[in-house]
């Protein structure tokens, strides 16, 4: 069977590899992805979307119980699980069907099956039909990633969960446990702790969103807290026994064990690269911990051959995925291609109160050396925040104190997942805390608070 000749072939179509194959395509170029599951990958149909569509519902209903505190009245609040479980799935299937839709009026040749690099610039792809060959001059690495399992704690779809059966519930948890508070594990458990799970975290950094600037961590932290939610800090679980509708979790805390009960546990404890079964090894592909190591275009080391997305490692963000997949088409094409830095992408968590970060945080800026100047604005001085009735927030900005670049940005708060761009872009413009302050906020919105911590981190803070 003679071999199928592309200019580009994409292995995986999640945000990574489809953004990858339609810049290429616009490029001018033959394009061919290679799926295995759904088009649109994890994020897609079981990740950023879905979540964000179930966390909405858990926020209307956390609303209706507030109604009171708004001058209005709704009585008898309840919700029905496999109605949120059906509308989140019809949001995925939505997007992935216009995933499928894009590639098509681009002219990208989709094929669904297992793909094989089998050598410098050819694939072997196994579907339903058989085997097919193809060959092209490139190809990106777009497989992304899975949820880690760890020994003793694997999920079994029952009692122990991934993050896969959390957005497909067999039930209701009654008392949840949730091992790991990155963004997926605090996600998940605000969703079922607003909904009236009994819920704990476990995390075993000394903070939950370990991964965010210190202040914030501890104000998400108090917040959970305040809404009945349990937080053990420093804390691991060695083991798990399970039992008809049960499971005793041995929680170890500073060498003490105790033993906790519950119904449901989640586990996200992070992820691991999707590397198996590519031929990776026999070409010589270099990979560290699952992650296929690359330059900072996304090359692996061997020619014609790039990995993006969750694949090429940390951050482990769609629209990280997304901005390397148009760079490497680019860079292909022979346009002058940017790199994409680590420190440019925004971080948010779509937990109540939602966590947003770009750059650096207070320490980790501390800790590079610089001279650093920090600002801070509460949403309770913020007349638009008192009016949605979400006074509980803050503002961070940090600051080079000899140039005035903005180093990093951190808030908590409602939205600040939507403003959080402001400072991205603030950011890619290299702009200076003059600029920032030059700046005409509108009023009364949510970014004043944007504009008065710049301010703050200069001493000229107006509302506080």
């Amino acid at each position: 069977m003679a071999a199928k000749n592309f200019d580009l072939i994409v292995i995986g179509a999640g945000p990574g590899g489809y953004v990858a194959a339609i810049r290429a395509a616009q490029l001018g170029m033959n394009v061919v992805v290679v799926e295995r599951e759904h088009l649109g990958g994890i994020c897609l149909n079981w990740g950023c979307i879905p979540t964000k569509a179930m966390l909405r519902s858990s926020e209307v209903f956390h609303l209706m119980h507030r109604a009171k505190d708004f001058g209005l009245k709704a009585s008898d609040v309840d919700y029905d699980l496999g109605a949120v479980v059906k509308r989140s799935r019809d949001v995925a299937g939505q997007l992935s069907g216009g995933v499928g839709h894009l590639l098509k009026k681009n002219k990208v040749t989709v094929i669904m099956g297992e793909a094989t690099v089998t050598a410098k610039g050819k694939v072997s792809v196994k579907g339903d039909k058989g085997a097919e060959e193809l060959t092209a001059k490139n190809i990106i690495l777009a497989t992304g990633a899975r949820a880690r399992e760890l020994p003793g704690l694997e999920a079994d779809g029952d009692l122990v969960w991934t993050y896969k059966h959390a957005l497909n519930p067999p039930r209701m948890p009654k008392k949840l446990l949730v091992i790991g508070s990155g963004a997926i594990g605090i996600e998940f458990a605000s969703f079922y702790n607003t909904l009236g799970s009994e819920t704990t975290v476990v995390e075993v950094m000394d903070r939950v969103l370990p991964v965010e600037d210190a202040e914030i961590s501890a104000f998400a932290k108090k917040q959970f807290v305040k809404q009945g939610m349990k937080i053990m800090e420093k804390s691991m679980v060695k083991k798990l026994d399970r039992a008809k509708g049960k499971v005793t979790a041995h929680i170890e805390t500073g060498g003490k064990v105790e033993k906790q009960e519950f119904d449901t546990v989640i586990s996200a404890v992070g992820i691991v690269g999707n590397v198996e079964g590519l031929g990776l090894e026999a070409l010589g592909v270099k990979v560290d911990r699952t992650h296929v190591v690359t330059d900072e275009y996304c090359r692996t080391g061997i020619e014609g051959l790039y990995a993006i997305g969750d694949i090429a490692g940390a951050p482990w963000l769609a629209h990280k995925a997304s901005h390397e997949g148009v760079m490497v088409a680019e860079l292909i094409a022979g346009k002058h291609a940017h790199p994409v830095k680590p420190e440019s992408i925004a971080g948010c968590t779509y937990c109540n109160p939602q966590v947003a970060s770009v750059g650096y945080s207070e320490a980790k800026a501390k800790e590079l050396g610089y001279d650093i100047k920090v600002g801070r604005f509460p949403f309770i001085g913020n007349g638009k925040a008192i009016a949605l009735g979400e006074p509980e927030g803050m503002v961070k900005t940090v600051f080079d104190a000899k140039t005035g670049e903005l180093l990093g940005a951190h808030m908590v708060g409602a939205e600040v997942t939507e403003l959080i761009q402001g400072y991205v872009v603030g950011r890619q413009l290299e702009t200076t805390e003059e600029d920032l302050m030059h700046a005409v906020f509108p009023h009364p919105t949510l970014s004043e608070m944007m504009h008065e911590s710049v301010l703050d981190a200069y001493g000229r803070a107006i509302h506080f």
